[in-house]
């Protein structure tokens, strides 16, 4: 008789196409899923980018209700229901900082002996709703019994004096080694064949700092009539951006694409990829720009761990976007040489990551 799979639980907002997202999928295809399965509890009903995926790889999803209907005594109670009908889930993995103390300690009380903390940013943002966040996450250490962060800086800021290993946000990186072709392709089809071309993916939230990003290309379109730049993703802030581009008349020259599959193709549209985030505990997205030999420039509260090549260029957010779009410019004019022997090098590999998961995971079973 075959041997089941230890079935690994996910406890994420949703499978949407965010950098967190994107990661855990990058493992979970890479995984020997006869060995290691993947299911996920999200805290929303809808469906999302990557479920169907999700199921045709063989994961189970669970949906709760608390971020629909916010009753969080029914989410109390639905996480204690929850854990009681799967008693097969001897590991989960948490990915949701501020809610952590709540799903752990439910599962703690239901006999789960394996609860990983994993800490994916390395500060919050500076509003009231940041602020709640933050004493939140204080406790998302307490009922875990593993911690991992996307670098030194996002685990010192979740889990201070705990010990905790730096699990790296992996990819796929042949999939984003720089091919000409597709770059000619995709700059033709985007009707921007002849344009300097500045690009960045990433939620719509304050995190990202598109309101700053658009101050910047403003400056870039004042001084190169020829530049435009690509926005890929969506979120919260959507509208807002879009009115300030509106404000500036920038209409033409900021294309909105969406949520997009073909990013690694994207990539090779670009001249430039820009990431002026507040915060960051990596920044995925400026590893996958730079396996695609593209230059970054990025603001100076990214991990240096995102620097895995001399194409990352820091830039501090006191300095002015005027000199932002100096910077951006000159970069523009690097050469587009391939990276991924320095990505796969620096262990950004999923393959590597996904192999010393899939111990991990099996170790704590066997353990337990």
């Amino acid at each position: 008789m075959e041997k089941e799979p230890i079935r690994v639980l996910h406890i994420v907002p949703n499978m949407q196409a965010g950098g967190l997202e994107t990661l855990i999928m990058n493992i979970y295809r890479n995984i020997d899923r006869t060995k290691v399965q993947f299911d996920f509890l999200v805290h929303y009903t809808g469906n999302y980018f990557y479920d169907d995926e999700i199921r045709s790889l063989g994961g189970r999803i669970y949906k709760l209700s608390v971020r629909d209907d916010n009753n969080f005594i029914k989410y109390l109670k639905d996480l204690d229901a929850f854990f009681k009908a799967h008693p097969e889930y001897k590991i989960v993995h948490g990915h949701m900082e501020s809610l952590g103390q709540f799903y752990f300690k439910a599962a703690k009380r239901n006999g789960v002996p394996v609860r990983v903390a994993h800490s994916h940013n390395s500060a919050t943002e500076d509003t009231l709703k940041g602020k709640i966040k933050g004493l939140l996450l204080k406790r998302y250490k307490v009922f875990a019994t593993d911690y991992f962060a996307c670098s030194q800086k996002a685990g010192e800021f979740m889990f201070a004096n705990k010990k905790f290993t730096v699990l790296k946000n992996a990819i796929i990186v042949n999939n984003f080694a720089y091919n000409e072709d597709e770059r000619n392709r995709l700059r033709k089809e985007l009707g921007i064949e002849d344009k300097i071309v500045i690009g960045h993916a990433g939620r719509f939230c304050e995190q990202k700092n598109h309101k700053f990003l658009i101050d910047v290309f403003k400056k870039i379109a004042d001084l190169e009539n020829n530049a435009v730049l690509l926005l890929i993703g969506a979120g919260e802030t959507f509208e807002r951006i879009k009115e300030q581009v509106q404000e500036y008349g920038l209409e033409e020259r900021v294309i909105f694409l969406g949520v997009r599959k073909d990013i690694a193709s994207l990539y090779q549209a670009m001249d430039c990829f820009v990431f002026p985030s507040l915060f960051e505990g990596l920044g995925i997205v400026a590893i996958e720009a730079q396996c695609s030999g593209l230059p970054v420039v990025g603001s100076d509260v990214i991990p240096k761990e995102a620097a895995v090549t001399n194409q990352f260029h820091y830039m501090s957010l006191d300095d002015s976007a005027d000199e932002w779009a100096k910077k951006i410019l000159e970069v523009t004019k690097q050469e587009r040489k391939a990276e991924i022997d320095k990505i796969r090098a620096a262990g950004y590999d999923v393959h590597d990551v996904a192999e010393y998961l899939e111990d991990f995971y099996i170790k704590k079973y066997l353990e337990n």
